[in-house]
């Protein structure tokens, strides 16, 4: 079993890789990318998020070497702009996903949350005075003049962000250019989400879907990072709008260093600290060095906490 203390932190790691059309398999230790042009070995002790595109196979044990190295996996469309499943992150952990369903389970807390989220997005304090409705409000005004400065900033036309997933080609090149940026930021944002412990579905500003925290805290980068790229690209051109964009959005989020903020991003926004009262599943030992490591009941049931009859059986 590989203890999971001796791979790299997830802010050390590479950021992405998508791949289409070509053949995954284990070679020794590592992962080999099969095309017809050649093949070539993939660094996925130093890689964070690995995106499998369209005519993409991938052999069981290349999952099971991905999964030990903490690479989370997703299978996305093409040019990486649909999300359709996912692997397993790199913690086995549950202080942080208590910690955010505790928050996004109480109205005043997840209320806090999102003000915490609103004021990190455009360094403005909101009011506390105002309701979660006025919030979206506010965050709407913010949202539209992000694009509107963008929009004369790089002397792009801008008509409002509507795109048909059903017929991609029939959207304008600005759209199609903000839509590539944003699946690859929501992919590395799902990818440290995940690999913090976190739950991609326990959103506080959007709700209802799989992926509700992942549109959360991406919304978190996207007017400094995502919307300037995309304008950027289309006003070079309006040609290869998407692989441009894919290639501005590796080299910026190596430049801001954005995989090393993530995590402690949302920790700040939760107000995520280590205290003598913070929770722990760790029993005489590490569960992410041993995944079948037992852990505590929860005493306030039980009447008891921690030692050989506070474990769950195995």
């Amino acid at each position: 079993m590989q203890d999971l203390h001796e791979l790299p932190k997830l802010r050390d790691s590479l950021s992405y890789l998508y791949v289409e059309h070509a053949i995954l398999d284990k070679k020794q230790q590592a992962i080999e990318y099969v095309q017809q042009d050649g093949r070539t070995l993939i660094p996925i002790a130093n890689l964070s998020v690995l995106m499998l595109g369209p005519g993409t196979s991938i052999t069981h044990a290349a999952i099971n070497t991905l999964a030990r190295s903490g690479c989370t996996v997703l299978w996305t469309g093409e040019d990486a702009t649909r999300f359709y499943a996912q692997g397993t992150g790199e913690t086995r952990k549950g202080r942080r996903l208590l910690r955010q369903a505790e928050l996004v389970s109480q109205p005043q807390m997840r209320q806090q949350v999102v003000i915490n989220m609103y004021r990190h997005r455009f360094n403005y304090e909101l009011p506390t005075t105002l309701n979660l409705n006025q919030i979206r409000g506010k965050e709407g005004v913010r949202v539209r003049e992000a694009y509107a400065q963008a929009s004369r900033d790089y002397g792009v036309p801008w008509h409002g962000r509507k795109y048909n997933r059903g017929s991609w080609g029939s959207t304008d090149p600005i759209n199609r250019a903000l839509s590539a940026a944003n699946a690859l930021l929501n992919g590395l944002c799902h990818a440290a989400i995940v690999s913090g412990g976190y739950s991609p579905g326990l959103g506080f500003i959007h709700t209802g879907k799989q992926l509700s925290f992942v549109y959360d805290v991406a919304d978190l980068y996207k007017a400094d990072i995502t919307i300037p790229i995309a304008f950027a690209a289309v006003a070079e051109s309006e040609e290869k709008v998407e692989s441009r964009v894919r290639a501005a959005c590796r080299e910026k989020f190596k430049e801001t260093k954005l995989l090393q903020r993530i995590l402690p991003d949302i920790d700040d926004l939760l107000d995520l600290q280590e205290t003598a009262d913070t929770p722990t599943i760790e029993v005489d030992g590490d569960v992410d060095a041993d995944p079948a490591l037992p852990t505590e009941y929860w005493h306030r049931i039980e009447g008891k906490k921690g030692g050989q009859d506070g474990h769950h059986d195995t």
